[in-house]
């Protein structure tokens, strides 16, 4: 076994006794909001279900079908989410994968997609909750600038899709058809690219409390 690959503590905790988690069916928990993300085909599926109370997160339960990073994230999303009486759900909304893996202190580089699974799912919930109660989405994601005009893809999509794996220039074109239509973005997405394919797995071990 390559020990350099081991998690650390506080992951092995989440993963051992995740926090949270859904005991029963979805339908009897009565949640406010409920997202899904992933898919049967990947492996990798996870549920999200909030409780609202005064515009903040009042309870989170969750149930994957992952391995022990996408378990442990979403075991620390939760605690995160409902620390010092639940986070309003714009902040909730906004939480990034690098909060949640700085919250675990740090996840293999070829683990850290599984954090993105439950960040997804909670904002698919909060749209949800919105849903349900006839309301439009007041909350505004940060613009990012684009990068592709011909596809409307951002910086922020790129950054999203190397976090979950598209550390080649091939899989970032298959996902997103960047560069497909005129091709004049090609070189400053690869580079856009590769500066996020260093940030994120470089070493071995992702931690975002140690960058510069």
């Amino acid at each position: 076994m390559d020990t350099n690959w081991a998690y650390n503590e506080n992951v092995k905790k989440h993963f051992m006794t995740p926090k949270n988690m859904l005991a029963g069916a979805p339908e009897d928990y009565h949640a406010d909001g409920e997202g899904s993300v992933g898919s049967p085909a990947c492996g990798d599926m996870m549920m999200v279900l909030i409780k609202v109370k005064d515009g903040r997160i009042a309870d989170f339960k969750w149930k994957t079908f992952g391995c022990a990073s996408a378990i442990a994230s979403t075991s620390a999303l939760s605690e995160l989410v409902l620390e010092n009486g639940g986070m309003k759900l714009d902040d909730a909304y906004r939480v990034t994968p690098e909060q949640i893996i700085a919250y675990l202190g740090g996840l293999p580089a070829n683990k850290i997609h599984c954090s993105v699974l439950g960040d997804k799912a909670l904002q698919a919930a909060i749209d949800d909750y919105y849903k349900k109660n006839n309301l439009t989405n007041p909350i505004k994601k940060a613009e990012s600038p684009i990068v592709c005009q011909c596809l409307n893809v951002s910086e922020e999509d790129i950054r999203m899709e190397v976090l979950e794996g598209a550390t080649n220039w091939e899989t970032l074109q298959e996902r997103t058809k960047i560069g497909t239509v005129c091709g004049k973005c090609q070189e400053n997405a690869k580079q856009i690219q590769a500066n996020f394919v260093k940030r994120y797995y470089s070493e071995k071990t992702y931690n975002p409390d140690k960058e510069a």
